[in-house]
């Protein structure tokens, strides 16, 4: 290619990430946070009679979709048929992006409950929405804290409601997937639930942490199958930590194979 050419493509790709960023910045982001007001009022409202979740579940999916499809994000799912949403489990995910809850809640089959950072709770609207709709708040290096809330995520898994949970305890800095905390999973072994290791692939890329550039693209949701925790006991906390993280390692891994042999 000669210099001329070089420089008009290098034009072409700086003005097409110019229209990117603008789009993202004046388009998208001013959507989601319409959307989140809209829906995050419905949702308080319909809290006052919907005692059981179900419709602030149905307003917090449509809230995910409406994201989804305003961003162009199609999502690919694979193994929807190790979820079995009439019997509580564990979901465990790896955290890429903010991008990450929307796929999960348009995708995941069913009503859950989410462990999430307590930092969340304070934002107005969203907060409101998951306080109300019965999210459970997570306090990282405040053991007392942390074990009230495990207590109410094993209550919800008493009332047959799946909980997710993220256990590499944040969104990854780089895409990789990090240490898994074993104490994401004490409700699981405590009621003797499965976790089931759910692998999101291609958030990072369209959303990185700390941007508000949101590019379009797909994203692939893989379902890995149940892991057991029968006869567990909290000392194994760890190891069932190793376990669901090289579940989802593998998929990754297989994926970015089978991606660079095609």
């Amino acid at each position: 290619m000669n210099t001329q050419a070089q420089e008009v493509a290098g034009g072409e790709q700086r003005r097409g990430t110019l229209l990117g960023r603008l789009r993202s910045y004046l388009v998208y982001v001013p959507l989601v946070y319409f959307y989140t007001l809209v829906l995050g009022i419905l949702s308080l409202l319909s809290s006052l009679f919907d005692r059981e979740g179900r419709v602030q579940h149905g307003f917090a999916r449509l809230w995910a979709r409406m994201i989804l499809k305003t961003g162009f994000v199609p999502v690919h799912v694979e193994g929807l048929e190790n979820i079995d949403p009439v019997h509580p489990a564990v979901y465990a995910a790896n955290h890429l992006s903010a991008l990450d809850i929307p796929v999960l809640l348009a995708m995941i089959p069913g009503q859950f409950r989410i462990m999430a950072k307590k930092e969340l709770f304070r934002y107005p609207f969203m907060g409101w929405h998951l306080q109300r709709s019965g999210q459970i708040p997570i306090v990282f290096g405040d053991a007392h804290a942390s074990v009230s809330s495990l207590k109410r995520a094993g209550r919800s898994l008493r009332k047959g409601l799946p909980l997710m949970v993220f256990p590499e305890g944040g969104r990854s800095p780089n895409g990789q997937l990090q240490p898994f905390m074993g104490g994401a999973f004490f409700a699981a072994i405590a009621e003797q639930v499965p976790v089931i290791p759910i692998t999101i692939i291609g958030t990072y890329e369209l959303l990185p942490m700390n941007s508000f550039y949101a590019m379009p693209g797909p994203v692939e949701l893989i379902i890995g199958k149940p892991i057991t925790t029968t006869g567990m006991r909290l000392r194994d906390l760890d190891k069932l930590a190793v376990q669901v993280r090289n579940a989802i390692a593998e998929m990754c891994d297989s994926r970015t194979k089978a991606a660079a042999s095609s």
